[in-house]
């Protein structure tokens, strides 16, 4: 039985407790014109359906909430249905594709069919197009979310083999599964508590790390300082882009000894230190709790969510690009060491032992109450190294979105493609009025970091000639 994680139900829970969220993900291809005819469009892309487990499958809920939902093959799917077409509005420039997007992905997804859908872009500038893939997070973390985006262009990865079709269980099924999974939990417990008396040292060392974990995740229930970058949101977005290159990312790293995800992460940091200073807001050391998804996928042949989370603080109190890139760095690598990553991969799965109908209330429950803790999310993904096509059109950029939801306003994904890495930044449309700012903003500490990285290395040589 194809049944949802928990954190995979979670996000379902969390749309329904909040009619102001749209929990899907998308990437934004650009290609070379021209755009192709309907028809040729929807048979590339079905031919190529199959590859991608769930692609037929639906969310089946339990009444009451009994257990987890599961994915039942749609008896009236019809791939055409998930397949539109639509025109940027003049001039066609990348302005007008964010707009359109931010547009699109506000739209909720029709949970009586499958969980996706493409949108064919046509009017860019330049006589390209584009290609919006658009799922739910249900049904994939962002790494999972990539594999799929490669699945479907003309690349040399690896995919999966073709996804059997399983036999649907019957509702009377489903619920006399959820009355014998409900009855296995004490037992359950009991062969885990067995297993943990059976090995006292691992047991030891696993308690020793838990509470160093849960240490590092309870500093997230400090509220962070009250500012103008959280509270409610409306149902509709503004979508805009940032752009760097992995080449000189790199080359930043290496002159201050720190990893891509810490520059990426600095230079977000700059821009919400800036936004709050054009607000005319104090950029206080507890103003930005940030939640960075970090990916614990050992499966690769499955396409549902298997994440865990870090939460730090941003230094947007540090106003020397150089110094604020170093404490990113320190910050990380101290949660790293703190086993947060693992505390919250073992807080994620937990669902797995206890009830559904619980979790489920709970989360709805909290999706509708204010929270103070965290300020925005950042998720940044590795994308394709190698060129992709499709219908031998070639990729011109990759664009990610990533949803909000919980009161955070701002939510900003990275990902990268050749040497291009791309910042998609999502905002609540009514909160934000600062249009095109916060890109601009980490394009402006990116040069700035580049700059400095420059002359460290110059630097460098003429020490050493």
């Amino acid at each position: 039985m194809d049944r949802l994680s928990p954190l995979d139900a979670a996000f379902l829970e969390l749309e329904d407790g909040d009619p102001n969220s749209t929990l899907s993900i998308a990437s934004v291809a650009v290609l070379e014109g021209p755009a192709p005819a309907k028809d040729e469009f929807i048979d590339s892309i079905t031919g190529r359906l199959p590859r991608i487990p769930r692609y037929r499958k639906k969310v089946h809920r339990l009444p009451l909430d009994l257990d987890a939902p599961v994915w039942v093959d749609d008896d009236r799917f019809d791939a055409r249905r998930h397949f539109h077409r639509v025109a940027v509005p003049v001039p066609g420039d990348e302005n007008a594709l964010c707009d359109l997007v931010a547009l699109l992905m506000a739209e909720r997804l029709d949970r009586d069919h499958p969980l996706w859908e493409f949108w064919v872009i046509e009017g860019l500038e330049g006589g390209r197009w584009a290609v919006l893939s658009k799922l739910h997070h249900c049904l994939a973390d962002g790494i999972s979310g990539t594999r799929l985006l490669s699945a479907l262009f003309d690349t040399q990865v690896a995919t999966a083999p073709d996804a059997a079709q399983d036999e649907d269980p019957g509702s009377i099924a489903l619920l006399w599964g959820a009355v014998r999974k409900l009855a296995a939990i004490p037992f359950d417990q009991t062969v885990a508590l067995t297993r943990l008396v059976r090995s006292p040292g691992l047991t030891v060392r696993r308690i020793a790390d838990a509470a160093k974990g849960m240490g590092a995740l309870a500093s997230a229930l400090v509220p962070a300082a009250r500012s103008s970058l959280s509270g409610p949101i409306g149902p509709d977005r503004r979508y805009e882009l940032a752009h760097a290159s992995l080449r000189e990312i790199h080359e930043i790293g290496e002159v201050f000894d720190t990893t891509v995800n810490d520059v990426v992460l600095a230079s977000i940091t700059a821009a919400f230190r800036a936004l709050l200073l054009r607000r005319g807001e104090e950029p206080r050391p507890d103003s930005v709790r940030t939640l960075v998804p970090v990916s614990v996928r050992r499966d690769f042949a499955s396409v549902d969510n298997q994440i865990s989370l870090m939460l730090p603080l941003l230094p947007v109190d540090i106003e020397d690009p150089a110094d604020r890139l170093t404490e990113v760095h320190r910050r990380l690598a101290g949660l790293k060491n703190s086993k947060e990553v693992e505390t919250g991969a073992e807080l994620t799965g937990a669902g797995l032992h206890v009830p559904f109908a619980p979790i489920s209330w709970a989360i709805r429950l909290a999706a509708g109450l204010p929270q103070h803790n965290v300020v925005t999310v950042t998720t940044n993904v590795p994308g394709p190294r190698e060129p992709l096509h499709l219908l031998g059109r070639a990729v011109l950029g990759l664009y990610p979105y990533v949803p909000i939801a919980l009161r955070l306003r701002t939510g900003i994904a990275v990902l990268s493609y050749g040497d291009d890495v791309t910042f998609g930044v999502t905002l609540d449309f009514d909160s934000s009025p600062d249009s095109g700012f916060f890109s601009k903003a980490i394009e402006r500490d990116l040069v700035a970091l580049h700059e400095l990285a420059l002359r460290g290395a110059h630097a460098r040589v003429t020490e050493g000639a």
